[in-house]
């Protein structure tokens, strides 16, 4: 059945959806992507729809070049998940005390810590565990000595940055305490490189517009950086800084998470397997149909034969573990999560409070008009999007949330 190809494109472009499941904007923005003479190819996962610039759910394989707003204003935007020892029976009938316990200790929306976290201290506690990452246990110094040579325009915010290391955002950002399909319980989290990734992402998009080979896009937001250039070196060079950010501030809230969900069961030792972790806002070298590209994942994960990633329905949805089959005409990908199929707006004006509650049973998390835009029904069909990509991942592990902490 999939993939199918999408007509009217310049460049290749292969869809696990179908035409008519797509809003009209999203396959106009497709093919405006697919126009640009950098563009090699363009893959479309299950969860396609409508963004900034470039699709959500898109992969763009480029020559020689690489637009900002594709990557978009949440660089390293992705994933991390750790299996625990505890099972269902191990937990509480009510989890709010263990939901006020994680809010505590991870700030949530605009918030930040008061005063940086001690990673020293709470990696020594992860290893111990065994839920750390080689992120988590090293390269500290050398990552925040690197904070002087990223765009001078961000010199102000080092304060910002140390302080919103380990915090998790709002929007679709979440913290959840999951059960698999053998009832053991599962911590499953989602984030960005906050708002030091956002003012990075914003200055680089400004430079790109103006570059006199931009003039003539189909769409301003679809500016490029071509190799070679100055301009392409700086973003490369931030872009990568703002990706290990959010690397290292997902690595830091699960070890934060990891010590409430320990303090909350401290009538016994908790353990950890090791995390799995997945960026889904990125760009990648990697080779493509055998030659040399820069990879754009705007909304979409690795899926090499092999690699483990994560892929989250809503709020009162399942999530899923998967393994990547290296399916090459994907651009080795798959999709990064359910999808929207509504805007925010949209679903503000259409659910309410009530509706949210039903939807949300048996889930411990806020049921409140701040959410509304979260709403399970505000995103397309988990089970189907899975279901059309099963010849790029093979499900591991299934997750149903009992607990969620939204921004």
């Amino acid at each position: 059945m999939f993939p199918v190809e999408l007509r009217g494109t310049r460049a290749q472009t292969l869809m696990w959806a179908n035409e008519h499941d797509i809003e009209p904007a999203a396959l106009r923005q497709l093919r405006n992507i697919a126009q640009l003479e950098w563009v090699h190819g363009v893959r479309v996962m299950p969860d396609v729809h409508l963004g900034k610039g470039a699709t959500v759910g898109s992969v763009i394989a480029m020559k020689n070049a690489v637009a900002p707003a594709a990557v978009g204003v949440d660089i390293g935007c992705g994933m991390e998940s750790v299996r625990t020892d505890l099972t269902a029976a191990d937990l509480p009938d009510n989890l709010h005390s263990l939901r006020s316990r994680i809010e505590a200790a991870v700030p949530v929306g605009f918030h930040a810590h008061d005063d940086p976290v001690n990673v020293g201290k709470i990696g020594a506690e992860a290893s111990a565990l065994g839920a750390s990452t080689p992120t988590l246990r090293s390269g500290w110094n050398r990552f925040w000595r690197s904070f002087d040579t990223l765009d001078k325009g961000v010199s102000a915010r080092e304060s910002k940055a140390h302080k919103q290391m380990g915090t998790l955002g709002g929007g679709n950002h979440f913290i959840e305490i999951c059960l698999d399909q053998d009832d053991t319980v599962w911590i499953l989290l989602h984030s960005g490189s906050r708002n030091i990734g956002k003012e990075l992402a914003e200055r680089h998009m400004t430079v790109a517009r103006a570059l006199p080979h931009n003039v003539d896009l189909p769409d301003r937001d679809l500016a490029v950086f071509l190799s070679g250039t100055p301009e392409m070196d700086a973003y490369r060079h931030d872009l990568t800084w703002a990706q290990e950010y959010a690397a290292r501030n997902r690595a830091v809230m699960l070890a934060l998470v990891c010590r409430a969900v320990r303090d909350e069961f401290s009538g016994r030792t908790v353990r950890f397997d090791a995390p799995i972790s997945c960026h889904h806002n990125y760009v990648a070298e990697e080779i493509i149909d055998g030659m040399p590209m820069l990879v754009t994942r705007k909304g979409a994960v690795r899926a090499g034969e092999g690699d483990l990633a994560l892929i989250p329905g809503s709020m009162g949805t399942r999530s899923y573990v998967v393994r990547g089959k290296g399916n090459p005409d994907s651009f080795q990908s798959a999709s990064h999560g359910a999808g929207r199929r509504m805007s925010r707006n949209a679903a503000k004006k259409q659910f309410t409070v009530a509706d949210l509650i039903a939807q949300t049973e048996g889930v411990e998390s806020r049921k409140d008009a701040g959410v509304v835009d979260e709403i399970p029904a505000a995103y397309k069909d988990i089970d189907e999007v899975i279901a059309a990509q099963r010849d790029l991942v093979d499900v591991v592990a299934t997750l149903r949330q009992v607990l969620c902490v939204k921004g």
